[in-house]
Order: C-alpha cells, then structure tokens, then sequence
C-alpha cells in the first residue's frame, strides 16, 4: 500500500484486520493484545514509517505514560551527593520503564518540600517512586497525605515500616543476621554495630534487628557499648569508628549499616594502625560498586537493585490500573570477600 499522506492508527488497524483501539494498545505496549497481533501491528507500523504521537495519545488517555522518581537528599555536608546505592537502582527504573513503555522524570528532593503535591495532581506523571529520605519520622507524615490523597505512589524502604504505604523492600532483618552469623562462624565475638537504630532510620533498624538475633542465637547479649549511630556516609562511618575506639570498646569485628559507613570505618581502622580483617573484621550492607575495589576487597550484604527496579515500576504500574498490588520483599544475599577475614 503506497502512501501519499501520513500514516495513521486507521491504516494500521485496516492493514492488521484489528480495530483502531487495538492499534492504539498495541503501539502504546498497553494489556490485552497478544503477541501475535502484537508482531503485525508493529511490522505494518515500521512498513509505513508510522510514528505515535504520544502527546495526543496521553491526552485521550489522561495519562501521561511518565513515572516520576523522587530521589531524597541524605543528611550528609554535600547537599549534591546522591547515594550511590540509588544511582545504581535508578538504571534498573530506567530499564524497567523502557520495557514497558514509560518515560521517566528524576527530581532530587528535599524532604521538607512540597514534593508530594507537585507531580500526579499537575498530570506530570502518573505515579511516583520513592528513593531515600532521611529522617523517617519526618518523611512519614508526607506518605500520610500521599495516602490519604489516593496518589499513585511506591517506595524502596523497609517494608516493616509503620505506615508505609505500598514498599518495595529488600529483606533487612535477615541480612543483618546472615552478616552477624557469617561473622560469628568465624570466630569473632565482639561484634560492633556502626549505624542508626532507631525508628528514624527503619532499614538501619531491621538490620540492627537482625544483628541482635543472630547473637542471641548463640547465646551472646548485645552490648548497648558497640552500637555507634551513623548516617550513610564516609564520614560518618569514620567518626563511628573512631568513637568507638576512644570509648575503649573491645571489639574484633564491625556490622556496618552500609557500605559508605564501611569503607569510612575501614579508613579510621587504618589510621589507627588496625589491620583489616586480621586485627577487626569488616562487613557492610548494600554491595555498592566501590564495595569489590577497596583494600582489601569489603564483605557485604547485597540488595539486588535490578530486581528492585523492576518491581518498583511493575508494583507501581499495578497501581495505576487499580491491580491488587502488595508490599515486595526481596531477598539479601551475603557476598564474602576479604574483610571479613574469611579464606580468599
């Protein structure tokens, strides 16, 4: 068929032996059209270089086929850092959204914002994924009036939290215990905890949770002496780490809350001539990328942030369209590497 004009749905669906709504699915990556029509839909669509227009598709649809991802400020001096950790889920999100038709809109948040008005109720985007945010007391109030204004939204967060809303989570309190254990099967009985635990920072907590377990599991009580707050950062983990040793705490091994907290810690350890793992054995929480090249290589706690960004965006999506949807779990894995004195 030798077109003189511009193509459109119309021609498709004659061409396809399909209704024009069917196109519309098809092209959009919309349910309820299988693949075989799919297929020649798409086919006769490259044939006569048609292209969607996505803008007039969004506005007889009222959606516009965008997912906004806010990601939250950590309490850190650089008010400009963004957790590494995030920026490797935020190349899941950006997969996960591409496969399923969706663009993506990223904004670096502070919490005490209006962000939670400013995106679904401007039909900026359709529903909104969380990442981060700092003090959780304060961010709970905003998931409040999210939930209370039936806004479209998921979180990454510890999906134990109180008041949550719909989360998607990686499994905290089995980790932490899974690090302790592994720490334990050692040899190591003085294990020191560097990291929030309290109801502020609820993944810090699970974990925290998860480390008390896995003592009492072998008889040992946690002692109030080895647990040093921290926040996510170098810094802090540098600081919890020299605290600790000015306290004249006796320890031979470290939990970090996370890899950041970690690799700061270590840095602290070296200037005070403590050799890792020989002198303190180490274990972190995240397997960041710098995880694998710090010397030696850091032990570590992973959240599988590809699978994390795939749920975010399906769980989310299942919420746009009024699916049952459900609170995700996933699975921690221990990745042993050197610190933790383990053989190599």
């Amino acid at each position: 068929m030798a077109m003189q004009r511009k193509p459109t749905s119309f021609d498709i669906a004659h061409l396809a032996g399909v209704s024009q709504p069917t196109v519309s699915r098809a092209l959009r990556g919309g349910r309820g059209v299988n693949e075989a029509t799919r297929m020649r839909i798409e086919a006769i669509a490259r044939r006569l270089n048609y292209r969607v227009d996505k803008a007039a598709s969004n506005l007889r649809s009222r959606h516009a086929e965008t997912l906004a991802v806010l990601i939250f400020q950590d309490e850190s001096a650089d008010d400009s850092a963004i957790n590494p950790f995030f920026l490797s889920m935020l190349g899941s999100i950006m997969r996960a959204c591409a496969d399923h038709g969706q663009d993506m809109l990223v904004s670096f948040q502070q919490l005490g914002s209006d962000w939670h008005q400013d995106f679904e109720d401007s039909r900026r985007a359709d529903g909104l994924i969380l990442l981060g945010y700092g003090d959780y007391e304060l961010y709970r109030a905003k998931i409040s009036e999210l939930i209370a204004q039936n806004t479209h939204f998921v979180r990454w967060g510890s999906v134990e939290a109180e008041g949550a809303g719909l989360t998607v989570g990686c499994d905290n309190h089995g980790g932490g215990r899974a690090a302790t254990r592994h720490l334990i099967d050692l040899g190591r009985r003085h294990i020191a905890f560097l990291g929030h635990a309290s109801s502020h920072y609820p993944e810090f907590h699970d974990r925290y949770r998860g480390h008390v377990a896995a003592l009492k599991d072998t008889g040992v009580a946690a002692d109030p002496a080895l647990q040093v707050d921290a926040l996510t950062s170098e810094e802090a983990g540098a600081a919890a780490a020299d605290a600790l040793i000015e306290r004249g705490a006796q320890f031979d091994a470290i939990l970090a809350a996370s890899d950041l907290i970690a690799i700061g810690a270590m840095r602290a350890l070296a200037a005070r001539g403590l050799r890792v793992p020989e002198d303190v054995a180490v274990v972190g929480f995240d397997d960041i990328s710098a995880a694998s090249f710090t010397n030696p290589p850091l032990t570590t706690v992973m959240q599988d942030t590809r699978a994390a960004g795939r749920m975010l965006v399906e769980t989310l999506l299942g919420r746009i369209r009024e699916e049952r949807v459900h609170d995700v779990l996933l699975p921690a894995k221990l990745v042993v590497r050197r610190s933790c004195g383990a053989p190599a």
